[in-house]
């Protein structure tokens, strides 16, 4: 199995290719990084071409042998739908399967993310996925200003900090967390138990997803 993962920071590589090969053994991980994409959403600078971008990349995915691509970043989580319905190629979300979780347990969803670019497409997404489950949710966001900037530079403890007191903050009102950005995953594993346990993040429940599907695909052929 070969598997192209697309990225929008340095961030992720290590911790999804190596997740990856622990759920799915024997795969090939590949990766693309571009790690412009996330300056240009979040300052508004030709959306169109970034997506036109994105799509040509898991194009090249493709081309290169991927038998499915992985979207790392939430941001772009609509152009990799918008992908899977143009290759021949399965192209997934990250954060689907996690949103299809929040959902799941309904009531209050608190939606945490470092960059504001990604607030509106999570949001977006489990808004549609509570209209399709027919469940009801209230969906809250907050933004964690610093933490992106302290991860940027290096200093992953200062932003698992920032994340960690904002989910103390905020939390006690939550009954599900949603840590949007697949770089924030690693801000839960420090909590309190009881404020633990209301946390989702996309990572594991993301590729869990694409390892069930994929031997779905294989047994049906």
């Amino acid at each position: 199995m070969r598997i192209a993962v697309i990225h929008t920071t340095p961030a992720t590589i290590a911790s999804l290719g190596d997740l990856i090969r622990q759920e799915i053994p024997g795969t090939e991980v590949f990766n693309l990084l571009d790690d412009s994409i996330l300056t240009d959403m979040n300052q508004g600078h030709a959306v169109d071409k970034v997506r036109s971008r994105w799509l040509e990349y898991a194009r090249i995915a493709q081309d290169n042998g991927a038998q499915a691509i992985l979207s790392a970043c939430s941001t772009v989580g609509e152009f990799a739908e918008e992908a899977n319905q143009l290759l021949q190629v399965p192209v997934y979300r990250i954060d689907e399967a996690m949103a299809r979780e929040a959902v799941r347990r309904g009531g209050n969803i608190y939606v945490f993310a470092t960059l504001p670019s990604t607030l509106d497409p999570t949001t977006r997404l489990l808004q549609r996925l509570s209209g399709e489950q027919a469940n009801q949710c209230k969906i809250e966001s907050v933004l964690v200003e610093g933490a992106y900037d302290a991860l940027a530079a290096g200093n992953r403890a200062l932003h698992d900090e920032k994340i960690a007191d904002a989910l103390e903050k905020h939390g006690i009102h939550a009954d599900t967390i949603v840590l949007a950005q697949a770089s924030m995953a690693s801000a839960a594993d420090g909590l309190d138990p009881n404020l633990r346990r209301k946390v989702l993040t996309s990572p594991l429940l993301g590729i869990q997803k694409l390892r069930d599907d994929l031997s779905r695909l294989e047994a049906e052929k």
